[in-house]
Parts: C-alpha cells; structure tokens; sequence
C-alpha cells in the first residue's frame, strides 16, 4: 500500500529524472516545448515578479495526502484558493493534508518549490493521482517547472495531458472554480 513506504529513503537523494531528461521525453512524444531559465522561485509570488510577460497559463501544484496516506498531485491555476475539506469530499478522498518534503521525494522525485505535473515521470507505480484543473485547459500554453524551479517549460494544454497520459497518469479533469474558497 502507499502510505506503507519509507518515506526518508530519498530524501537527500538527487531527483532521479533531470530536466534535460524530461525535456527529451516530450520529444520522444512528440510534443513541442519552450524552456527558459531564471532565478530559483519557491512561490506564486516569486514567479510572478519574475516572469514579466511570459504568456499563457501560470499554474500551482499541491501535493497532498489523506489519513489513509494516498497521494494526489492538484493543478490548478495559480490564483486559485482551493478549499481542501471540499476538494476532498469532491474527490472522496477524506480530508486533505500536504505531504511532507520527504513524500515529496518518495513519490513524484521532486523537491518543495518544483512540484509540477511533469513529476509524474518519477511516479512510476501510479501511487499518486493527478487531479488538473479544468481552468487551465485552452489557455495556453500552460508554464510549469521542468523537475527544478529555476525553470519554466511551455507547452499546450492538450500535450500536457498527452504527457500525463502517456506516463501513466491519465488526469481527472475537474472544474476548481466550484472549489474556490469564499
């Protein structure tokens, strides 16, 4: 079961897929991508001071567990103020809590601050789900971090989801405006 894992196994362990790596598996997909290189940013914030005018959707991600210890990878837009109790009971998942930097590690091979949806390559028992928020879709090209946060790759919607597809993490498209909290 996955919350049965030893979560401190890679803790200090190098992310096991590189950028360069990731960036090559699109390829191999067929997926056409931009990457641009910037100072490390941790936050909505951070990356909204930096990024000036780089078009399309900024996304955030939130890797969370349940008491039962499953895993879901949430993006959504980055002005979303997700309600994690009704995230959860939409999910029926139970209620939401985020999950360490060491689970970080265990389960997507990425540190705090580079959490993406990409992180799914690292996930190769399908122990985390990917939940994408259908904001995103149509605006692109969606930015996210390529495994590292002084990255940002952009690509389209639909490739995203081919991506995810094609690692095993077919997304739940779910409308996160219903979600947003008051």
């Amino acid at each position: 079961m996955a919350g049965d894992r030893d979560d401190s196994a890679k803790s200090e362990a190098e992310p096991p897929t590189s950028p360069g790596a990731l960036l090559r598996r699109l390829e191999e997909l067929g997926i056409q991508s931009k990457s641009v290189m910037h100072p490390p940013v941790f936050t909505v914030e951070e990356a909204k001071a930096l990024r000036g005018t780089l078009p399309g959707a900024h996304i955030k991600n939130l890797f969370l567990r349940n008491k039962k210890g499953a895993m879901w990878l949430i993006t959504c837009l980055e002005d979303r103020k997700i309600d994690l109790k009704a995230l959860g009971k939409t999910l029926e998942a139970g209620r939401f809590s985020f999950a360490s930097a060491d689970r970080l590690m265990t389960y997507l091979g990425v540190r705090p601050g580079a959490v993406t949806p990409f992180a799914v390559i690292n996930d190769s028992t399908g122990a985390v789900a990917m939940v994408l928020d259908k904001g995103i879709l149509g605006k692109d090209p969606v930015n996210a971090h390529p495994l590292v946060n002084d990255m940002t790759t952009a690509l389209e919607s639909a490739d995203l989801i081919r991506f995810l597809e094609a690692e095993g993490h077919a997304p739940l498209i779910l409308d996160m405006a219903a979600l947003e909290q008051d």
